[in-house]
């Protein structure tokens, strides 16, 4: 038997060999050549840390806050679909791991798991909750009232999900959830007996969310052709006012990767943006979040929390981003890994891993205070 996973990279290979490939590659893939998807992750060895020696490191701490929350260190578990098919009742569990962290679980619209599975499960405690804007405003109007209802405590609109990136993995395994069956999905679960005997010990194999609550939507096939209708291309600024009114709560606009985006932003007075390309999975051929990052502080850090997501593999990672100015990230594939690998003890040991590693990061760059870390820290011209 393997010992405890000591990075991020051994839970992704614990998580291939028990997932089915067509999960897996879900969470494991970009869109078109995957370009934008590898420079998310490579892009962050560019950036060097200044290491710094006889200096106290003795009472250390990576407590701070996000959107005004408390949280034990700058992390919060990023809005990821079909969750609960790397692993039966994988919100639930990812939900449970974060609130045992102290940091943020952000539910996606497009989970397997509902915003009622999520709530019950952590007792009632506060958690986020993702939106995609749909033409059925009915619909969305209904899951910001469910979403209020289960005690979010913070709303993250995506407005980079307009139109579908071309994911070629996906295309090709012929992703579904439930899994439709034939030959190619047949032997990609007879591959994985462990994952299927356990998910039949559960009920949620669908999109939750959204079956049983949209109107005329019943079952696979009407979902799948609902939700291709359903991304609303008009998407524009003014439908943030929309949301904002019947949210009346913190919100949160994730998608941002160019500056004037970010003033647009700012201007509809929300309490925080995520500079995110998607992880890699709408425009392929756009800069890595990373390097998109510091215009972006730069152009509204002052007026408005600037968090990122995108590449994040380390607590590493996690400290080079706080250092060009994100108050907070986001860790989408990490906790997938984590999951995948050992259901909630894998995403604790994912959140573990990464916690050491940016505490350890934090010490040697002569650092006690979490919020005190900045471009002061970082090799000059090598970022």
């Amino acid at each position: 038997m393997p010992g405890p996973a000591l990075t991020i990279d051994d839970l992704k290979e614990r998580a291939r060999r028990r997932v089915p490939r067509m999960f897996f590659d879900y969470a494991d893939s970009g869109s078109w050549t995957e370009g934008t998807y590898n420079a998310n992750e490579a892009d962050f060895s560019k950036i060097l840390f200044r290491q710094r020696v006889a200096v106290d490191m003795t009472n250390r701490s990576l407590a701070t806050r996000m959107v005004g929350e408390d949280v034990s260190m700058p992390v919060a578990i990023a809005p990821t679909g079909l969750s609960g098919m790397q692993h039966p009742d994988g919100e639930m569990l990812g939900a449970k791991a974060a609130i045992a962290a102290g940091i943020p679980f952000t539910l996606s619209t497009m989970s397997i798991c509902s915003i009622e599975d999520v709530s019950e499960a952590i007792g009632g405690k506060p958690f986020w909750f993702q939106l995609y804007m749909m033409k059925d405003r009915d619909f969305i109007a209904n899951l910001i009232d469910r979403a209020k209802a289960a005690n979010c405590s913070a709303l993250v609109v995506t407005l980079d999900l307009q139109i579908l990136g071309q994911r070629h993995k996906d295309l090709r395994n012929g992703l579904s959830a439930p899994p439709k069956i034939n030959l190619n999905t047949m032997f990609q679960l007879a591959t994985r007996p462990q994952w299927c005997l356990s998910m039949l010990g559960t009920k949620r194999h669908t999109f939750r969310n959204i079956v049983g609550h949209a109107q005329n939507v019943g079952d696979l096939s009407s979902l799948s052709s609902w939700t291709a209708e359903q991304f609303d291309p008009q998407l524009n600024w003014a439908d943030i006012a929309w949301i904002k009114e019947r949210w009346g709560g913190k919100i949160i606009l994730k998608g941002i990767m160019d500056a004037e985006d970010a003033r647009m932003a700012l201007a509809t007075g929300a309490d925080a943006i995520i500079v995110s390309n998607h992880g890699g999975r709408q425009l392929d051929g756009a800069p890595s979040s990373i390097a998109a990052l510091p215009a972006i502080v730069d152009a509204v850090g002052d007026r408005i929390e600037v968090h990122m997501d995108g590449g994040i593999r380390s607590g590493q990672d996690v400290m080079r981003a706080l250092c060009l100015g994100a108050k907070g990230v986001y860790i989408g594939r990490p906790w997938l890994y984590g999951l995948g690998a050992g259901g909630q003890k894998g995403v604790t040991r994912a959140l573990d891993i990464i916690r050491k590693e940016l505490d350890i990061t934090m010490a040697l760059c002569g650092e006690r205070d979490i919020n005190n870390v900045g471009k002061h820290n970082l090799v000059p011209g090598t970022f």
